[in-house]
């Protein structure tokens, strides 16, 4: 075998090998369960508000600290320490993206996306019901 074969076989393993560590790296959406097993790693977890349940957070006390508590699809709540400012219209979103970590039985979120209930709901809604009135 020539130099620049060998080279290239040893280029391509060690890229082979820069993949596979990065496969364990990456987060998948997670339940509160398999966060709570998981718990010190970096996950994404899908949940929504529990409105039944006060939101702590005091802008005035400490502007980058709220507390409140989440629940997943499968019911399962857990508290959420977020260190930052409470989103606009937090209260009235749909679902939220929670990433971050468990640590010690509460999830520390460093970010948080929002999917917030469509603004155009209701327009669909009364034009399908003024398309079927015709």
């Amino acid at each position: 075998m020539k130099k620049t074969h060998i080279a290239i076989l040893i280029f391509i393993a060690i890229a082979i090998a820069v993949l596979v560590s990065y496969m364990g790296d990456l987060s998948t959406y997670d339940t509160v369960a398999s966060a709570r097993e998981k718990e010190g790693k970096f996950v994404h977890l899908i949940a929504k508000l529990d409105k039944t349940q006060p939101v702590e957070y005091d802008p005035v006390k400490n502007p980058n600290y709220m507390k409140f508590i989440a629940v997943d699809t499968l019911g399962h709540s857990t508290v959420v320490i977020y260190h930052n400012s409470k989103p606009t219209d937090f209260e009235k979103s749909e679902r939220l993206v929670l990433k971050g970590s468990m640590q010690n039985g509460q999830f520390e979120c460093k970010e948080m996306l929002m999917k917030c209930p469509s603004k155009y709901k209701d327009d669909v809604q009364a034009n399908g019901e003024n398309l079927s009135a015709k």
